[in-house]
This record gives C-alpha cells, structure tokens and sequence, in this order.
C-alpha cells in the first residue's frame, strides 16, 4: 500500500481508500440509487477485513448512503479496529422528508454529525466534508457548523465535496478570517473521461494545500472497460440504471479501445489502468474504490502493482485532454517566456 499526508496535514492516510456506498440492503426502494445498495452484513465484513488486511486505513460513507445503514455497517464491521483507521463521512443531502434535514445550515450540519456519531458508534469523526453546496445557506454559517464540531471534540478534520474552486477559495477564506479549522480534504470526481478538475480545482487545491480525494474513479464503473460501443449496456451494468456522469461517449468507446491494447501488454485490466493513471497524479492524494465483492476489490487493488512508463502517462493524457477553458488559455499564452525561462534555471 502507498501513503500519503491528507493536504496540509499530520494526517497519514492510505492512497486507496474503501467507499462503503454499497453497505446496505432493502433501502429506498424508489430511490435512483437502490440498485447500487445491495450489500449485505456478511459481505461488508469480509470487505472491510480484506481492505485492513491489505492496509487500507481510511473509509469513506455518507449519512444519505442506504438511508443510513452504510455508517451502521461500517461500524459493526470495524469493530475494535476502529481506532486503527480514518472515518470519513459527509453531510448535505437530504436525509429525512422535512425542509430542516438538508443543506449546509447550522441545524441541519451540527444535528446530521450527530446523528452519524451514532451510528457510527464512535466518539470522533476523523474527516466530516461538506457533501454538496447548499446554495440556500451562507458559507459563513456552514463554516461556523463545522467548526462547532471541532472545537466540541466531534469532529477532527473537515473538508468539503463537488464545489467550484471559487467556492472552495471562499470557505477556506471564512475560515482563516475567523480562526476556524481549515479543509484538508476536497472529495471530487476525476477520471480519465472526466478532467474538468484540471482546470481550476487542481491549481487551487495545490496552491492551498488541500489533498484531493477522488470519488468515481471509474467514472461510474465505464472505466471497466465492459461498456463498449458494440455493447453500450455493459451487459446490463450498473450504467444502466444510473448514468449519472455525462462524458462523451464516443470519445470514451475510442479511448476504451485503445486502453484494451495497452492493458494486454501490462497483463492488467483496463480499470487497473484507469486506476493506475490517477495514482501517478501528484496533485491526487486518495482515490476511493468500491467494490461489492471480495474478488472485484483485489482486481482494483492490483492497480498498484500497474506501472505505466512515461509514454504510456503521456498518451494517455493527449487521448484525454480537456480542450483549455478561458482565462487559462490566455494566461498561457501571454506568460513572459523570458522570466520563465530564466526562473527554470
């Protein structure tokens, strides 16, 4: 296993981490996520033993995951192990059927933390993130929440998820204003057909010192290299029920291709592959891999025995390039080459 410090922190944590959105069963039937909650107690354990096994010592849940049942899982799963790794859980989207179970209020932050606690059977929390950006409620008032929390002892580290690197920069601001806890952690969606992250969130999370924790790293599992454009089901996968992730097909079927090739020569799989190409990003601290089964989780795990060559990195990359958004482009473009060269030095 590889190690790394969560952004500006002591935080040692594991570069692969378990994300536990499958831990539950029955739940939320009418839910667009109910197919995906579909593991059982039994299962989990042998999940979670398996991944502190392998060293994985941070896992990662939601209060919305299964309605709940995930924090409880994960909890009885860990047992007495709980002391030896990294809880990192979120709050944000809606958990019960009032206007006051959702959002980034003071109300709904500080009482879902709780409640998690609960179920989590736990003291601490050793990360809680902002889930989603309440676009109803101040950032001062979530700010305030979540410092609430620390300074109360439930809460240990805190960071945020899918915001805008404007509004990540404005949270972080609030908190430096005010003496708060800074984020460490921004938990956001990256992968081979989805680089949008490039643009500003990775410059501001390095500048700030923010570790990036990626969620989706197989864009939904259609970096698994089953969906193809001859089979655009993936033979009835997960994609079926819940294309959640827009990217452009086409280009992903191409890249897809050309992934299959170069998996052939590593004796890998092409989300091995996909997996090992976030891994080589300085700028990703953790991704998360969920897995339902204990075989799929030591497919993933085998990422880290992937190594690329540069040329490999390289073409990857130019197959993926996200075309450059404006100011970027002009910023490019009108750096003084003489400086630069100069300072490279």
């Amino acid at each position: 296993m590889q190690y790394t410090r969560l952004g500006n922190s002591g935080l040692i944590v594991s570069r692969m981490a378990y994300g536990v959105m499958t831990f539950g069963v029955g739940a939320g039937s009418s839910h667009p996520m109910a197919h995906i909650w579909k593991t059982p107690q039994a299962e989990a354990e042998a999940l979670v033993g398996r991944a502190l096994d392998v060293g994985i010592n941070i896992f990662d849940t939601a209060d919305a995951y299964t309605e709940g049942q995930a924090e409880i899982m994960l909890a009885q799963a860990l047992g007495a192990r709980r002391k030896d790794v990294v809880i990192s859980t979120k709050v944000g989207f809606r958990t019960g059927p009032g206007m006051l179970h959702t959002g980034g209020s003071f109300q709904h932050v500080v009482g879902a933390a709780e409640a998690s606690l609960r179920r989590l059977k736990t003291d601490y929390i050793d990360l809680l993130s902002i889930h989603r950006l309440d676009r109803h409620t101040p950032l001062e008032e979530t700010a305030r929440a979540l410092e609430n929390l620390v300074q109360r002892g439930l809460v240990r580290y805190v960071g945020y998820s899918n915001f805008n690197a404007w509004q990540s920069a404005k949270l972080l601001g609030i908190q430096q204003h005010m003496g708060y806890s800074p984020v460490i952690a921004a938990q956001m969606y990256y992968s081979l057909v989805g680089r949008d992250l490039e643009h500003e969130v990775v410059p501001f999370c390095k500048d700030a010192g923010i570790g990036i924790v990626v969620w989706s790293p197989l864009a939904g599992g259609f970096l698994s290299g089953r969906y193809t454009r001859k089979d655009p089901t993936g033979g009835k996968g997960r994609l079926e029920k819940f294309d959640f992730i827009p990217f452009d097909k086409e280009k992903g079927y191409e890249l897809i291709g050309r992934m299959q090739a170069m998996a052939a020569d590593h004796k890998a799989t092409v989300a091995q592959l996909a997996l090992a190409w976030l891994l080589s990003k300085e700028h990703v601290a953790v991704i998360i891999i969920g897995a339902s089964n204990v075989n799929q989780f030591d497919d993933n795990l085998h990422a880290l025995e992937v190594n690329l060559t540069r040329g490999e990195l390289d073409e990857l990359d130019q197959l993926t390039k996200p075309a450059t958004v404006y100011p970027n482009w002009f910023q490019d473009k009108t750096q003084d080459t003489a400086v630069t060269k100069a300072l490279a030095k």
